[in-house]
């Protein structure tokens, strides 16, 4: 079943396209990774999926609903963690979850949502006094109130320490655990590698590609290395460059580095071989969603 359907949207600000022709479809249960440059329409899109701004092309539902219609049924099912996330300076902690709960008309300890980001230990401070990691933590902590359906959550790590990364990782793991769908737009894409089932990329407005991680590295080729340890590796490094759609080929500490490009690794051994080199070992690597990531951007703007 589909949580998230958009179907050819276009959003424009006078002469600028913000997106594009945008059609995507996401599931329920998964944790969807929505990824792209700066500009590129990231919280444009959110914004419409909130009826914060308005589709200038085409419809959007979340649950089923039209998001201008129905809105209070979909944020009344919908946990949201927007980019730049922005508290209350003279309300506390806890009275800004007890602000939600009351909005969505939730029972409970709203120290428990705090407990559970970290930040139960300033809960009757001032929020304005609070760092900016305690503040994403806070706004964390708002968006899981209710057990949402869906939880919508743009640079979520945004000013968070490694360990508090890793700590807002766990927590969206456990979310999707228990049924939740997780619209996760990020540009850290180590953290989109670590949590994310199923990625779109937008460039410039439009959906460049739309994916598994694994099958987005498929698609550019295998998207990997090999290392390669001869005993001569400026004569490997030279029989390497010699195999049809290898890509860039590096020398360093009596190795060599082959990005594979649509090359076969067997291809490259078998080269290597033919060259009278003596192969001692080799090992392959898997392209990182960085690369992944730049391959899929840099190719459109290029093009």
């Amino acid at each position: 079943m589909s949580i998230i359907e958009i179907d050819g949207v276009t959003k424009r600000f006078g002469d600028v396209t913000a997106v594009d022709g945008l059609s995507l479809s996401v599931e329920a249960g998964i944790i969807y990774g929505f990824l792209g440059p700066n500009g590129a329409g990231k919280t444009t899109t959110i914004d419409m999926m909130l009826d914060f701004v308005r589709p200038t092309e085409g419809s959007i539902s979340i649950f089923g609903y039209h998001p201008r219609e129905d809105i209070k049924e979909v944020r009344q099912r919908t946990g949201v963690l927007p980019e730049g996330f922005g508290v209350y300076p003279r309300l506390t902690g806890e009275r800004h979850v007890e602000f939600v709960m009351e909005s969505k008309g939730i029972e409970g300890d709203p120290l428990d949502y705090l407990e559970r980001t970290g930040v139960a230990h300033a809960a009757d401070r001032k929020a304005g006094g609070y760092s900016t990691g305690m503040k994403q933590r806070l706004g964390f902590a708002m968006a899981l109130v209710g057990e949402p359906d869906l939880m919508i959550l743009d640079e979520p790590s945004s000013g968070l320490d490694p360990n508090g990364a890793r700590e807002m990782q766990q927590i969206i793991r456990e979310e999707r655990d228990r049924g939740a769908t997780i619209f996760f737009s990020s540009h850290i894409m180590g953290q989109v590698e670590a949590v994310c089932e199923r990625v779109a990329i937008l460039r410039e407005g439009k959906l460049v590609a739309e994916d598994t991680i694994q099958g987005l590295r498929d698609t550019v080729g295998g998207g990997g290395r090999i290392i390669i340890s001869t005993d001569d590796s400026k004569a490997a490094a030279q029989a390497a460059s010699t195999v049809d759609a290898v890509g860039q080929v590096e020398t360093a500490d009596g190795q060599i580095r082959v990005t594979l490009g649509e090359a076969k690794k067997l291809d490259i051994l078998q080269a290597i071989d033919e060259a009278g080199v003596e192969l001692h070992d080799f090992r392959t690597e898997e392209a990182s969603m960085d690369e992944v990531f730049k391959s899929y951007t840099q190719e459109v703007a290029e093009a």
